[in-house]
C-alpha cells in the first residue's frame, strides 16, 4: 500500500471510529491520563482490528499497556547505558577545576549525547515492528524476535519503510506545532486530540506491517 493510501485509510480509520462516538472519545482521554490504558488500546489497534476496536476489558488494556512500556524499556536499555557512560562519567570531568578536563568532558558529553540520539534512532526502528509483534502474538519474546523484525523491513524496503515513518511523524509534528502555537487552548486541543493521534498512528504503522505480507 502506498503512503497516501495509508494516510488515508488511517484518516478514515480514526474519524470511523471517534466521530459521534463522545462516550468512547472520553473513555480515552481518561485512558490518556491512565497512561498504561492508551497504549494498552494502541496494541488493540496495531493488531490490525478493523473497524477501530471499542473499549471492552479496562484490565486486559492496563495489562497490555505495561507490556508495551517494559518492552520500550528493554529496547532504550542500550540508549540509558551510552547515555549514563558518556554524560554521567563526563560529569565528573566538567566539576574538574582545570578548565582544559572541563572542557573535554563538555565536548565528550556532547559526543555522547550525539551517539546516544543516534542510536535511539536505529533502536526505534526495529521497536516499532517489535511492537506490532508483540500485538500480533500477544508475546513479549515476539517483540525482540529480531530476525523476523528485520525479515519485515526487508519486505517492506528500508527506504520505503523509513520514509513512510518520517512521513508519519511529520504529519503528526506539523500539526502538534502549529496546535502549539495557540496559548492555552491549542494545548488543550492536543490533550482531547491524543486518542486521534493514538489511533491513526497506529492504524498507519499496522498497514505498513501489513505490506510486508507478513502473516504473524
Amino acid at each position: 500500500m502506498e503512503i497516501g493510501a495509508m494516510l488515508s485509510d488511517s484518516l478514515e480509520y480514526t474519524k470511523e471510529g471517534l466521530m459521534g462516538k463522545w462516550t468512547k472519545w472520553i473513555l480515552l482521554i481518561i485512558s490518556v491520563i491512565i497512561f498504561p490504558l492508551i497504549l494498552g488500546y494502541m496494541l488493540k489497534v496495531l493488531k490490525g482490528t478493523t473497524p477501530a476496536p471499542e473499549i471492552d476489558d479496562w484490565v486486559g488494556m492496563f495489562i497490555d499497556g505495561i507490556k508495551v512500556i517494559i518492552v520500550e524499556f528493554i529496547y532504550m536499555i542500550p540508549v540509558l547505558i551510552v547515555m549514563f557512560l558518556f554524560v554521567g562519567g563526563s560529569a565528573l570531568g566538567m566539576a574538574s577545576q582545570d578548565s582544559g578536563v572541563a572542557m573535554a568532558a563538555m565536548g565528550a558529553a556532547a559526543l555522547g549525547f550525539f551517539v546516544a540520539m543516534i542510536l535511539a534512532l536505529i533502536i526505534s526502528l526495529i521497536a516499532v515492528i517489535g511492537l506490532v509483534r508483540l500485538a500480533r502474538t500477544d508475546s513479549i519474546g515476539e517483540a525482540f524476535n529480531f530476525s523476523a523484525i528485520l525479515d519485515t523491513i526487508g519486505q517492506i524496503g528500508w527506504v520505503t519503510y523509513i520514509i513512510a515513518l518520517i512521513v508519519l511523524y511529520v504529519v503528526i509534528g506539523v500539526i502538534s506545532f502549529i496546535l502549539g502555537l495557540i496559548p492555552f487552548l491549542g494545548m488543550l486541543i492536543m490533550f482531547i486530540l491524543y486518542p486521534a493521534f493514538y489511533i491513526f498512528g497506529s492504524r498507519y504503522i499496522s498497514l505498513l506491517y501489513d505490506s510486508a505480507g507478513t502473516t504473524a
